[in-house]
């Protein structure tokens, strides 16, 4: 019994042993994927509308609340700096600045007093009719009302400050672009009130898709035309790039500053800006195709269409935003090679694919 014990147990390790290398040998299943056609990124043109805006925009507000008994501006209206634009009621700024004015009297009065006495303390003391201890009460007496002074001299200043609050001046010259309060509202100190724009220096803002971003950059020239009257004409220069796309249209919003634009460029006027893009050769990715490995490294997967498999390849890619949806692979590919585009952590060299769907970029 024994031996036959023995003999089945080797057969079954046999069997299993056979079992785990066909397992091993076993191929790896088709797995489907989705792929682009890698294409080369050729200079182009690139026109987009936009508006002119002013580069320095402030919202005023008053410093203490209030309730507003005048606005002396209007959207449109242009100002000078130190004008007033808006103003609160004042009776009770002004009633503290008589309350402090009373205080600082009644501490001067106090000063005068102590003076006398501290003085008379000294005589005293000099003549020896006095005793020491009451001429050191008078001069602690006459520190005190020194102190009382100067902090009622601080109060006063404090409150005559806190009625020019009552005006609102305009920082600088400029145009209104939008006021926030009306005469009998109440504000609060920050408040906004009237928003005035410096109309110089100006510049156009517009929205440039996603994937032509990383061809941009600050510094790089538009020409600028306004759609009224093409033939008034501007040069401007990049000013700000935003680093986050809008979620909804993937765009990004983009500064351009205008050089010495003529007067037909005021604030609000719709323009169109052009510029060639140009630069560095590149092929644009979906962001999904690039495997960034642990070494910091970035690769894709190209699939070699006539043995239906794929091999791993490392890239170089340009520097992009995180969340961008489309990358620019400078280094690592050539026009034309298919490249998967989705499930690339689930991949491995040489394993056999089932093309789903192929497009261009």
């Amino acid at each position: 019994m024994t031996r036959m014990t023995t003999a089945a147990a080797i057969a079954a390790l046999l069997a299993l042993s056979a079992c785990q290398k066909q397992e091993e040998h076993k191929p790896a299943p088709v797995r489907p994927v989705l792929s682009v056609i890698a294409m080369n990124d050729a200079a182009t043109a690139l026109v987009a509308p936009g508006a002119v805006q002013a580069q320095y925009v402030t919202e005023l507000g008053f410093r203490v609340l209030g309730r507003v008994v005048a606005r002396k501006v209007s959207v449109g209206d242009t100002v000078k700096k130190g004008q007033v634009v808006a103003v609160l009621d004042s009776v009770a700024l002004e009633l503290s600045v008589k309350s402090a004015e009373a205080d600082l009297s009644n501490a001067k009065a106090q000063q005068a007093n102590a003076t006398t006495t501290a003085d008379r303390q000294k005589k005293l003391a000099e003549t020896r009719s006095g005793t020491e201890s009451a001429l050191e009460q008078a001069q602690q007496a006459l520190k005190t009302a020194d102190a009382n002074v100067a902090k009622a001299k601080a109060n006063l200043d404090k409150a005559e400050e806190q009625l020019g609050y009552a005006q609102l001046l305009a920082e600088f010259d400029g145009v209104v672009t939008a006021t926030s309060a009306e005469v009998g509202q109440t504000v609060s100190a920050g408040q906004s009130v009237v928003t005035i724009a410096r109309p110089d220096p100006r510049e156009v803002v517009i929205d440039i898709p996603e994937g032509n971003i990383g061809r941009l950059q600050v510094g790089s020239n538009f020409d600028i035309a306004l759609q009224l009257d093409p033939t008034i004409r501007t040069a401007g220069t990049v000013r700000e790039i935003s680093p986050i796309a809008d979620a909804t249209t993937r765009t990004r919003r983009v500064k351009v500053t205008l050089v010495n634009p003529p007067d037909a460029f005021r604030l609000g006027s719709i323009v169109t800006a052009s510029t060639i893009l140009g630069g560095r050769s590149s092929i644009t990715l979906p962001a999904s195709a690039l495997l960034t490995e642990q070494d910091g490294q970035t690769y894709v997967w190209v699939v070699d269409a006539a043995a239906a498999k794929v091999s791993r390849r490392k890239v170089a890619v340009e520097d992009h935003a995180p969340g961008s949806t489309i990358v620019k692979v400078l280094d690592g590919l050539k026009e034309g090679e298919q490249i998967v585009t989705a499930g690339v952590h689930q991949l491995k060299d040489g394993q056999a694919v089932k093309i789903t769907e192929r497009k261009s970029l």
